[in-house]
């Protein structure tokens, strides 16, 4: 049975400054990354796609090197638009967050409704799935759209108690059904 593994990137340096889809994997992220990149789990990776932003490219390259596959970026796996308020200080965003999943087909202060981003993240993974050839296919992207499309593959209710603990996580699922046999676990 081949698999999807969705991951999520670890830990970015945050810069209030720079527009966020910009920002960079810290040292620790880094570090989690390549260490993550001999997990078992990625032995049959035959494809590597992630998202557009900085983040998930440096993520996916990361993982990508030690099997010398390219990466592959699909704009459908960025994170929920939240560029109309861009930075928030870590208490508003988790507030925001909240709010995001809480009232999934409301914008949040112009942010892309959960709904939207649900929509957009499911469309994109099942195009991808459905150009892939055969091993194990795997996915950079990001934690609110990643518990989206964890909550609509398991038939689930968008909410928050689904989303990943905190950045570098990944969940798996079966390719041909798209359905997950796991939750998010934690790269170590």
């Amino acid at each position: 049975m081949s698999k999807l593994v969705l991951i999520t990137h670890p830990e970015v340096y945050i810069d209030p400054v720079v527009p966020i889809t910009e920002w960079g994997l810290s040292a620790t992220g880094r570090k989690r990354a390549t260490e993550f990149a001999s997990n078992e789990v990625l032995s049959k990776v035959a494809q590597i796609w992630t998202s557009g932003e900085r983040k998930a490219r440096e993520t996916g390259e990361i993982l990508a090197a030690p099997r010398t596959l390219p990466v592959i970026y699909h704009l459908g796996l960025g994170e929920n638009d939240r560029s109309a308020t861009g930075y928030l200080p870590p208490d508003d965003f988790e507030a925001a967050a909240d709010a995001f999943f809480a009232q999934p087909e409301m914008s949040y202060r112009g942010w892309e409704t959960a709904v939207e981003a649900q929509i957009r993240i499911h469309r994109a993974v099942t195009e991808i799935v459905h150009m892939h050839g055969t091993g194990d296919l795997a996915i950079v992207t990001h934690g609110a759209v990643g518990t989206l499309l964890w909550c609509a593959l398991s038939d689930c209710s968008i909410d928050r108690k689904y989303d990943q603990p905190s950045q570098g996580h990944f969940w798996q699922a079966d390719i041909s059904t798209l359905k997950p046999v796991s939750h998010w676990i934690s790269f170590a």
